[in-house]
């Protein structure tokens, strides 16, 4: 499997005409991203691929390595030669204190809302045994169930749903009458772009 570092990856960025394909979900990449990263969701990639170059060199990312390994796989079988996986993903990006963006106006993370959600769910169950009917108790369990089931998987069907959800959808794209560069970011995200100097 062909890999690299962020490290690498940052050098590369200033030496070659690479493209960076960002795969994880929309409210993700409005949260943070390589600074002219395309976002193009796992889910998307491969009804989407015609919008890569396949003649240029593609670098694969998500928050940790995973997905983007998936994308990996479904690029080379759609013909892309060459296809690389940046271990760590963009966690280690910003670990490594990388210049990155992010929408002004972006949602919380899918792992926040996830929690938020969660946490909600639990309590409600709680609340609702204690002053309605104890068999209530049995959402609390159900979402705690959900959550073992979803570490020892690494999947989350919550974040899959939330990631529907339309607060984390692109808004409708503005226009700019002077056509800067920050304008064409952001009819490309559907977000404000503001930028994240370097650490």
């Amino acid at each position: 499997m062909n890999e690299c570092t962020v490290l690498t990856l940052h050098e590369k960025l200033h030496n070659e005409n690479a493209q960076v394909v960002d795969v994880r979900e929309r409210a993700e990449f409005a949260g943070g991203r390589v600074a002219g990263a395309k976002s193009l969701p796992l889910g998307e990639i491969e009804k989407r691929a015609a919008e890569l170059d396949p003649r240029k060199p593609v670098y694969v990312m998500c928050r940790t390595g995973r997905r983007s390994a998936e994308a990996q796989k479904k690029l080379k079988a759609r013909g892309f030669a060459d296809v690389i996986n940046v271990t760590g993903g963009f966690d280690a990006w910003k670990n490594a204190g990388l210049p990155f963006e992010r929408d002004e106006n972006a949602p919380w993370s899918l792992e926040r809302q996830v929690r938020f959600a969660a946490g909600s769910l639990v309590l409600t169950g709680v609340v609702l045994a204690v002053l309605i009917h104890p068999y209530f108790v049995w959402l609390s369990a159900f979402i705690g169930a959900g959550l073992v089931f979803a570490a020892v998987t690494d999947t989350c069907a919550m974040g899959m749903l939330l990631a529907k959800m339309p607060w984390n959808k692109p808004m409708a794209r503005a226009s700019c009458a002077c056509g800067c560069e920050a304008a064409d970011r952001n009819a490309r995200t559907g977000f404000q772009i503001r930028e994240t100097p370097q650490s």
